[in-house]
């Protein structure tokens, strides 16, 4: 007869060690996106999706001219997607659709994702939302939104007097 022993070992996902990581990780991503409109934190994302939602794993990335969003969209055909940018929010939907025939397809293990998904971003003010653009190639969309020409400049030294 098997006994119900609570472990003495932390979690490391939930309540465990790794939640002040995890914090630290949601305020920074806060933080970087001006900390308004949602950001989903990473992770609720983790752990409120249910197993076989499709949900595109992204990188956003940020470099003295633009900002830059990766996805990953395995399956996907540019016409399956769908990017629209609104009143300062991005947003990324498509669906992958089940191919396969019930009446002579015997299935023994499915582990791929279908369905619709939707993933929203804000848009920082600093990205000139006019000039955004998207490419899609093997399966990857890669958003570029480049920043407003003031957002964009250049260091300059400050004299510090004695």
């Amino acid at each position: 007869m098997a006994e119900n022993r609570k472990s003495n070992v932390p979690s490391m996902w939930h309540g465990g060690m790794f939640d002040d990581f995890r914090k630290e990780m949601d305020d920074a991503i806060s933080s970087f996106f001006g900390g308004r409109r949602g950001w989903p934190a990473p992770s609720k994302a983790w752990t409120d999706i249910p197993a076989g939602l499709v949900n595109p794993a992204i990188d956003v990335t940020e470099n003295d001219d633009s900002i830059t969003l990766t996805a990953e969209l395995p399956g996907l055909a540019e016409e399956d997607v769908d990017l629209t940018v609104r009143e300062g929010v991005l947003t990324l939907k498509g669906e992958k659709k089940h191919e396969r025939d019930e009446d002579k397809d015997n299935v023994h293990i499915t582990e791929r994702s279908y369905g619709s998904f939707q993933r929203t971003m804000p848009v920082p003010d600093r990205v000139d939302a006019d000039r955004i653009s998207a490419k899609f190639d093997k399966g990857v969309l890669k958003v570029v939104m480049p920043k407003k020409a003031e957002s964009v400049s250049a260091a300059r030294k400050i004299a510090i007097d004695k």
